[in-house]
């Protein structure tokens, strides 16, 4: 299966760690969708925008893998699934049930999610703009 991440498990060396079948295979774009943290945790999320995009990388998984990240984003509690097509393939990501108001992450997690953009060499321009939007 097909797994769009965006926050923290776009860092390789945690994702490898949490999905140990996860491959990387290029850098994506979820279009009319914008980055944002919320919640008690402070967590990466995405919620739909018109005209904007949220930079991202796409693994492919295993279900066992799927099984793992289920119980690390607290699906269905924190995190639902959201399913979208990228050339014509269909791909699953994360997107938390409740909206809450946007909270600035913690400093550690921001440094995971700042590995994960050099990572997937994504442009770090997005995360500054989702951190003071």
């Amino acid at each position: 299966m097909l797994y769009f991440a965006y926050g923290s498990n776009l860092h390789h060396f945690q994702m490898k760690r949490r999905c140990k079948d996860s491959i990387f295979l290029k850098k994506i774009n979820l279009k009319d969708f914008r980055l944002t943290f919320r919640s008690k945790y402070r967590a990466a999320d995405i919620e739909p925008s018109k005209n904007s995009f949220v930079p991202g990388g796409l693994f492919k998984i295993s279900k066992s893998d799927e099984k793992k990240l289920d119980v690390y984003e607290d699906f269905p509690i924190l995190y639902k699934k959201f399913y979208f097509y990228h050339y014509g393939k269909k791909v699953m990501t994360y997107t938390m049930v409740k909206k809450t108001p946007f909270r600035f992450p913690t400093e550690r997690y921001l440094n995971v999610v700042k590995r994960g953009y050099l990572d997937c060499e994504l442009d770090q321009k997005f995360l500054k703009k989702a951190l003071f939007n």
